[in-house]
Order: C-alpha cells, then structure tokens, then sequence
C-alpha cells in the first residue's frame, strides 16, 4: 500500500516538473523570438543596440539552462532527466515516472 501511494506521488511530482518545462519552455522562446523581432522591427519599442539585444538573449538563455537544471531531476533519486522531455523511466534509478 505505502509503495502504490509513493508511486502516485512520484508520477504527480513529474506530472508538475513536466508542466512547468513545458512553460519554460514556451516562454523562453517566446522572449528570444520577441528581442529578435524588436531587433528586426525598431519601430515597434523602440531602437536598442544590437549588444544590448544579444546580451538579452543570452541572459535569457542563461535562466533557462538555469531553471531546467534545477527543475528537470527525477523526483525520486534526484538526478538529472536528460534530453527526453516525455520520459517514462529514470535512467538511473528506474523509477517508472508515468
């Protein structure tokens, strides 16, 4: 009974690292491609320098990698997904996570 509850609390907790992946996800190329668009479209915010808009984006980028290395860990053993955003088992500790 105990290990049934265990497992539907690791499948809930990558059910919410998943979701928000997904939303970092979705926002970080939403800003990258916004600063590229004002880059391309001055007339729409104003102009800004070409180094302030790379400078931008790579502090975007940044909080991403940032975020995703904090966020995207099996709930269980705690070590890092990989690449694979619909996972169903951990690599490293086997643990089925849907």
């Amino acid at each position: 009974m105990m290990q049934k509850r265990n497992d539907k609390q690791i499948m809930r907790d990558f059910w919410l690292r998943q979701g928000r992946q997904f939303i970092a996800i979705a926002v970080t190329l939403f800003l990258v491609l916004l600063l590229a668009v004002i880059y391309k479209r001055p007339d729409l915010f104003g102009e800004y320098s070409k180094n302030t808009l790379f400078a931008t984006q790579l502090v975007v980028i940044s909080a991403f990698i940032g975020f995703t290395a904090f966020n995207w860990r099996c709930p269980s053993c705690k070590k890092y997904l990989g690449k694979d955003i619909n996972k169903r088992v951990c690599r490293h500790c086997r643990t089925r996570l849907r």
